[in-house]
């Protein structure tokens, strides 16, 4: 039994999953404090779907790009249960989390997450017979990522946090929108990318995965400038 954490976004998701069964999802969108409700949110899962923690076999965490504070608190439960349990760790792209959402949907699919300032985390998805990497992870400008989707050629379908933010530049774009319960951030998601990742030896060490960023979160920038760091 694989257990999926993603608190990558404002969406707080855990999940239970078997290689090719869901056996419990809790994901809510009410912009919870991540810090305050995983660890309750998880432990009552596993109390409703019977499971107890001996039971569980390995460990799935969104490892970003996403919110700074989201991950950490994430990426931190994932690591110290992966540890203390002994089970194998896998951490996920977001992004690529945010793709399984559409699996088998015969498109490309453009995961968009909130990178501030007008930038998203975007990368692009082949989800036909398989889930592939078609352009890789970056924080650009939504024109320019949107811009690049076009010129790719689709069909391409858009989906996350900022799929929603965005809606009418996404649609003036040409570029369909998943439905609602396809957008957001899904640990269930995480844990079938999860159990690819491990079927194929992809594993991490719970004492040195650290997240994906991508960039440097805003605080970090200011307080380099006020200490006239440069990097």
């Amino acid at each position: 039994m694989l257990l999926a954490i993603d608190t990558s976004s404002f969406v707080l998701s855990c999940a239970l999953a078997e290689e090719d069964k869901l056996v419990s999802e809790w994901t809510v969108q009410r912009k919870l404090t991540h810090s305050e409700q995983l660890v309750p949110h998880m432990d009552a899962m596993l109390k409703e779907a019977g499971v107890e923690k001996k039971d569980i076999t390995a460990i799935a965490v969104a490892k970003g790009p996403g919110s700074f504070t989201g991950l950490r608190i994430g990426l931190a439960t994932a690591k110290t249960a992966s540890y203390l349990w002994k089970v194998p760790l896998i951490g996920v792209n977001t992004l690529e989390a945010l793709a399984y959402n559409m699996a088998g949907a015969q498109a490309f699919i453009l995961p968009l997450e909130d990178a501030q300032r007008g930038n998203v985390y975007a990368a692009l998805y082949g989800a036909f017979d398989e889930i592939w990497e078609e352009a890789p992870a970056e924080a650009a400008p939504l024109e320019d990522v949107l811009e690049a989707a076009v010129r790719h050629g689709g069909p391409v379908i858009a989906v996350g946090e900022s799929a929603d933010t965005y809606k009418k530049d996404i649609f003036s774009a040409g570029i369909q929108i998943a439905p609602p319960q396809n957008r957001c951030c899904r640990a269930s998601s995480v844990a079938m990318a999860g159990w690819y990742h491990m079927k194929k030896g992809e594993t991490d060490d719970p004492l040195t995965l650290l997240p994906n960023y991508i960039r440097r979160s805003e605080a970090e920038v200011l307080w380099e400038k006020k200490h006239g760091i440069i990097l």
